[in-house]
């Protein structure tokens, strides 16, 4: 073995770091920026050929030397979002080749911090998300590295796989009714959306016109909190440093009449979870929302639907035959949906945001189940589809309210369990405040699938 191949290998067994610790550990000088990055790299190398998390890799940009308070702290980013001088394919055959000549605002952002961006994360096609899985697009679906015969979730399948086997020290997705969340809870990550506007999605390619939201996949709560920091200048990283004495938590168990009942593991993880919170001194009651989940799931399905075929309206007149099987059943989907029943749905989504912030007088956050079931076997209908679209993620999203998936432990097979927060828009300290307290107490964090 030659000192290259001796340092590659010495890089993969050192094991995963998280922001912090990677952090940490530049500013003791245990370890410099090009260390860290060269050790993502050769993960990278080791891993990504069996878990397919990038689409594009950008070693030599990453390499380019940087300066920030992410210095050194390598990411990824899902294929939907423009970087100038690398393809934004969206893995999609109506985008192949297309090299994006721009920034996202939100690479901007992050540029500045000096994160070095190691390239680009798998997708569904256009960040579109049904869990329907046809095996029909131009490149394969991400692994779980947990057990790799399982379903990542979506849509931004490759950023949870990167993040948890440390290819990535952090990635960004975007989330419409749960494509940062869905997979964040099927790999043990930290999934977070914030406030709608908090963080830009202006050069990303649109799922739907009125609900997409980018986000960070993180490897904790506090890593996430100091990705936000750096990049718009909030103090999360602060505020999950307090504690939940005397944090208000509300608790929804009840998903609503068309959905199932979570599933019995994860159900229990939940509930040791919130013994966990009362003993560190919050305030753990139950609590309702104005309409359940399954409701609203019905409106988003709609508005989802409706706004995406209007994307794609053009193309699939055109060129049809090139989307996936996915994508072009969503649109035929959306173009059969009435202008009256996307009204009604619209103004089922302001009545229920409208009818939510009378709940914020009485709780700081919301816990819920996320997910009600347990990542299936890659191509098992309808398990595939029911886990993109049986959660209970979707309240979020209609009410544009703030939250995050976060691991609660894990199944006897092994694959990671989860739950829900939510709280008031810009109410993001009272959130991290409970995840970071929750972390702290448990022992979830330093168990990873590589």
């Amino acid at each position: 073995m030659n000192s290259s191949q001796s340092r590659s290998q010495d890089c993969i067994q050192s094991g995963c770091q998280t922001v912090a610790e990677a952090l940490d550990a530049i500013e003791r000088g245990t370890s410099s920026p090009a260390e860290v990055l060269e050790a993502c790299l050769a993960r990278i190398a080791a891993f990504d050929d069996g878990l397919h998390a990038f689409h594009h890799r950008d070693a030599a940009g990453a390499r380019v030397p940087t300066f920030g308070p992410l210095a050194g702290i390598p990411w990824g980013i899902k294929d939907n979002f423009d970087v100038a001088g690398l393809p934004c394919e969206a893995n999609s055959r109506l985008r192949t080749g297309r090299l994006a000549t721009r920034d996202a605002d939100i690479v901007t952002l992050l540029r500045a911090t000096g994160a070095p961006l190691l390239g680009k994360l798998a997708t569904w096609e256009y960040g579109t998300g049904t869990g329907a899985e046809h095996f029909d697009l131009p490149q394969p679906p991400a692994r779980n590295p947990w057990d790799r015969s399982r379903f990542t979730g979506g849509s931004s399948t490759g950023t949870g796989v990167a993040v948890a086997t440390g290819m990535a020290l952090f990635a960004i997705g975007s989330d419409t009714t749960g494509s940062v969340r869905l997979p964040a809870a099927a790999t043990g990550c930290c999934g977070v959306i914030m406030t709608p506007g908090a963080l830009p999605m202006d050069g990303a390619l649109p799922n739907t016109y009125s609900m997409d939201r980018p986000g960070p996949i993180t490897w904790t709560a506090e890593d996430a909190a100091i990705v936000i920091d750096a990049a718009i200048g909030t103090r999360l990283h602060a505020a999950g440093a307090g504690g939940v004495a005397g944090l208000r938590v509300g608790v929804l168990r009840d998903p609503g009449p068309t959905l199932p009942v979570p599933d019995a593991e994860m159900a229990a993880a939940f509930e040791d979870g919130l013994r966990v919170l009362a003993g560190l001194g919050a305030e753990v009651v139950d609590a309702a929302l104005p309409w359940p989940a399954s409701t609203c799931l019905d409106a988003a399905r709609i508005i989802g639907a409706v706004e995406s075929a209007s994307i794609h309206e053009m193309e699939f007149r055109s060129s049809a035959a090139l989307m996936g099987a996915a994508l072009r059943d969503k649109v035929m989907a959306g173009l059969g949906v009435s202008a009256v029943d996307y009204l009604a749905a619209q103004r089922f989504r302001r009545a229920f945001a409208d009818a939510v912030v009378p709940v914020w007088s009485e709780h700081d956050v919301l816990l819920s189940f996320g997910v009600l079931h347990q990542p299936p076997r890659l191509g098992a209908e309808p398990e595939s589809s029911a886990y993109t679209m049986e959660t209970m993620l979707t309240p979020a999203s209609l009410a544009g309210l703030p939250a995050m998936v976060q691991c609660t432990g894990f199944s006897r097979g092994g694959l990671p369990l989860h739950w829900h927060l939510m709280t008031r828009p810009d109410g993001e300290a009272a959130m991290f405040r409970l995840a970071m307290a929750y972390e702290r107490a448990t022992p979830w964090r330093s168990r990873r699938p590589l």
